[in-house]
């Protein structure tokens, strides 16, 4: 998949390259065109005032005048030998008449853009007219359109990255439901065979303590084909107390931990703090996290679980003493198939935050962590009634 989103990708770049190329190209051939075009216009502008002048008779006065009104798009300024403006023309008068500084303004830019049209007084070789233009408006959208062009390429490859993007994400979760789903069915058979061995073994009196255990086994089970079963679906979320549950699986937890991974959980006291969960997946999340944190603590440590809310939320944050998490890998650790375990598919980590921000309307981040000194991860969860 990641192949074939660098494979469009490459050929999205190269046709934009391509484009624009192209486009960049024409537009300067055109652009010298145009500006060749517009100085040869300047110079008959000037040679029809210098024959306005010189000619006396008046026979060429009607095609003079034509050829100097019929420039109505380049702006000219017409200066002396010594810089003084004599005359201007196709400027912005309202402009003029505002701001006495915006002639010369535009002088400096005309001057920048092109050399001027020189004019020798035949009469008087050492008067001089020197007549500036600037740009039209044409010329000017001509240069300014490979970058508009450029901007809408690169929008239109934004948008078909993003689209296949979210495609291939939306096909990608497709697949994980189905998978999951698939694996709650297939359980299904197994743990019904259980459950029929387990009330057979009732029979007997003598097996009761390893039927206990076993029926907690197959309630485990149950429980853990439940949660898969409900992946890809939107879970019915019901007002729960969130000390009491997240005390189940902390004690749960507790019992199944080695002897040196001390557990404490601080939450107030005889107060319900209730929020609208499912408690199957909630419970997913705390057992999570707690298995998290004793992989990090290789059978020794303390784990500390606390719960503290606002008016508006609830904060729950898993504190271990293990190894803790590197600074490059803690915008990882909730990517699918990402572990730094020997065995495992990665998928915890993402599973649950998919489900508390997702499916609850919260937050699942990592708080703190420093490399051997360990980890807190933090859950933000809305009260009933605010999500």
């Amino acid at each position: 998949m990641i192949r074939s989103l660098l494979n469009w990708r490459t050929g999205l770049a190269i046709i934009a390259i391509l484009i624009v190329g192209s486009s960049v190209f024409y537009s300067q051939y055109l652009a010298k065109k145009i500006t060749r075009e517009e100085r040869a216009r300047v110079e008959q502008w000037v040679e029809a005032a210098r024959l306005l002048i010189n000619d006396s008779s008046g026979v060429s006065t009607r095609l003079v005048t034509l050829i100097i009104t019929e420039n109505k798009t380049i702006p000219i300024i017409v200066t002396n030998e010594k810089g003084d403006i004599m005359t201007v023309a196709n400027l912005d008068s309202a402009k003029m008449n505002n701001d006495p500084a915006y002639v010369k303004e535009k002088l400096a830019t005309f001057r920048a853009q092109n050399p001027p049209v020189e004019w020798v007084n035949p009469l008087h070789p050492e008067q001089r007219d020197y007549f500036y233009y600037g740009h039209t408006s044409l010329l000017n959208e001509v240069q300014y359109f490979p970058l508009i062009q450029l901007f809408i390429v690169a929008l239109f490859i934004i948008v078909t990255i993003t689209t296949i993007a979210v495609r291939n994400k939306s096909t990608q979760n497709q697949v994980w439901a189905g998978m999951a789903k698939e694996t709650a069915h297939q359980l299904g058979t197994p743990i019904s065979s259980l459950e029929g061995w387990v009330e057979m073994l009732r029979e007997n009196p003598l097996n009761d303590p390893i039927t206990a255990e076993l029926q907690k086994d197959v309630a485990r089970l149950k429980l853990v084909s439940d949660r898969f079963g409900k992946i890809g679906s939107k879970p019915k979320l019901e007002p729960n107390d969130i000390a009491l549950e997240t005390s189940k699986m902390v004690e749960y937890m507790s019992k199944r931990a080695a002897g040196k991974v001390h557990f404490s959980f601080n939450h107030p006291a005889n107060t319900p703090v209730t929020a609208s969960i499912s408690p199957p997946l909630f419970d997913w999340v705390i057992e999570n996290l707690l298995k998290n944190a004793l992989d990090a603590m290789d059978g020794q440590g303390s784990i500390t679980i606390s719960l503290r809310e606002n008016p508006k939320e609830i904060f729950i944050d898993v504190a271990d003493t293990g190894k803790g998490i590197s600074a490059a890998n803690i915008a990882k650790v909730f990517k699918p198939g990402f572990t730094t375990k020997k065995r495992g598919w990665g998928l915890g980590l993402s599973l649950s935050k998919r489900i508390v921000e997702q499916f609850h309307g919260g937050k699942l981040f990592i708080k703190h962590s420093l490399p051997g000194k360990g980890t807190t991860f933090r859950i933000i969860l809305p009260k009933a009634g605010i999500f």
